[in-house]
């Protein structure tokens, strides 16, 4: 008659250590799974904000045009200005 080896029987799980585990195996799997959601949402949070940070720049950039069109007008119109001036000062000198 054999008996069956204690090394064989100290490999073995009992049904409720495997139960343990696979509950383990589970909370670890459902752990993963929100982290790779949480991951997917701040990804997508961070590509609004580099959408909303590209369309500041594309605002900073027409208000920089604005404000050079606006040195070329008051130019223009400090050039006009003294134009008037000369007149001015010629139509009183005579």
């Amino acid at each position: 008659m054999e008996t069956p080896s204690k090394q064989t029987e100290s490999s073995s799980m009992t049904r409720e250590e495997e139960e343990e585990m696979q509950h383990d195996i589970s909370k670890l799997q459902d752990q993963v799974q929100q982290i790779s959601l949480s991951l997917k949402v701040n990804e997508a949070k961070m590509n609004g904000v580099e959408t909303n940070v590209n369309g500041m720049q594309v605002k900073m950039d027409g208000v920089e045009a604005k404000m050079n069109g606006m040195d070329d007008k008051m130019e223009e119109l400090k050039i006009n200005l003294n134009k008037l001036l000369q007149g001015l000062c010629y139509i009183l000198s005579t």
